[in-house]
């Protein structure tokens, strides 16, 4: 059989349209599959072109993008921003202090939003102290924030296990850690070995020695620990890979701010020697976990996109926001700067910045 030229051609035609059409992205459906970092305002982050800032419906300044990755806009217009939220949830060293020191500004901003029946939470990755712990720092610190208002990963630990109903179990908790973690296991009744009583322990090492254990631990919970050492490590290896003990980490943050000169090894560094010597992962309870803010929205029945995080660090408190559904605003006046956040480097972008939450309410600190 013989076909004309144009006949020909017109089927090579029809062969390359299907081809061309069957090379499509496919449609994504299931927006859990893609990273959250990856996502923001409806679109695949790197599959747009660059836009310029624009303005919202609200009024809210929004960022554009650069290199395929949304820059953050600065908040011009707090009202409105604070207008669309109902809840809002800080972190606390480098959002409400910085060492011992309240953040200018800050009282007097906490007031207003309370003021205006916004419900404020202040949630840390720090373990080393329990709520009634950092109620007292609060308190020296002349800010008025009641206990059911703080969200330790100390808290957020014994959460868990009483979320699990561990108590019943009749077993133990080794802890590597500090009080906080201690006062919190007290406060639901369940019975701990370990944490401040093993610091100074030394591994005398002869001939024929093994460690022993307890043998009801059923759980070890891994937190910042300033006195961390080969025993520790030792007898949670023990726990958890002979006696099939729960690995739950406190949280995973890579360096924290002991003192405000350097960068200190955080308890990321603690988990790790964990995971190295038993190879497991662990259950974490503090940010980016889900734990805390799953707590929050079904205590306060407020839809999740009526809650912000504001934080100061990219890798916990925006990433922690954005992995649950929640408005993020980066604050400056912690460790993370506007070089770091536009990097090319960083993929954890916020949807605004200020310098300080003292900045919801310019006027008053003008």
């Amino acid at each position: 059989m013989k076909f004309s030229a144009s006949f020909l051609i017109l089927l090579l035609a029809s062969v390359c349209l299907t081809q061309a059409i069957n090379l499509r992205p496919s449609s994504i459906t299931d927006a859990s599959a893609i990273p959250h970092t990856h996502i923001s305002g409806g679109g695949i982050l790197g599959r747009r072109p660059a836009a310029p800032a624009v303005m919202d419906t609200s009024g809210i300044e929004q960022g554009g993008q650069q290199g395929g990755l949304l820059t953050p806009a600065k908040l011009t217009r707090p009202q409105e921003w604070l207008d669309s939220v109902d809840v809002i949830i800080f972190d606390c060293d480098g959002v409400i202090w910085r060492g011992d020191s309240v953040i200018p500004g800050v009282p007097e901003t906490l007031e207003r939003l309370r003021a205006l029946g916004k419900k404020v939470f202040f949630v840390t990755n720090n373990s080393t102290k329990s709520r009634k712990g950092y109620k007292k720092k609060f308190d020296s610190l002349g800010l008025d924030v009641k206990p059911e208002e703080i969200f330790s990963s100390s808290f957020a630990a014994a959460a868990y296990l009483e979320q699990k109903k561990f108590k019943e179990t009749g077993k133990k908790v080794y802890v590597i850690g500090e009080v906080g973690i201690e006062e919190e296991l007290d406060l639901i009744g369940v019975p701990w070995v370990g944490g401040t009583k093993d610091a100074g322990k030394v591994v005398e090492l002869k001939p024929g020695y093994a460690m022993p254990v307890d043998e009801d631990v059923g759980a070890v919970v891994v937190g910042f620990d300033r006195h961390f050492n080969y025993h520790k490590i030792q007898y949670a290896q023990l726990c958890i890979a002979e006696l099939g003990a729960e690995f739950i980490a406190t949280n995973l943050d890579a360096v924290t701010h002991l003192t405000d000169a350097q960068e200190w090894a955080g308890n990321g560094s603690m988990v790790g020697a964990i995971k190295g010597c038993t190879k497991r992962e662990p259950t974490v309870v503090g940010k980016p976990s889900a734990l805390m803010i799953d707590y929050l929205a079904e205590k306060l029945g407020v839809p999740r996109q009526r809650m912000a995080m504001v934080g100061d660090r990219l890798d916990t408190d925006i990433l922690f926001g954005q992995r649950n559904g929640l408005k993020s605003l980066l604050t400056l006046s912690g460790v993370t700067t506007l070089d770091k956040v536009n990097s090319p480097q960083n993929s954890i972008r916020p949807e605004h910045y200020v310098d300080s939450i003292a900045d919801f309410f310019p006027q008053s600190t003008a």
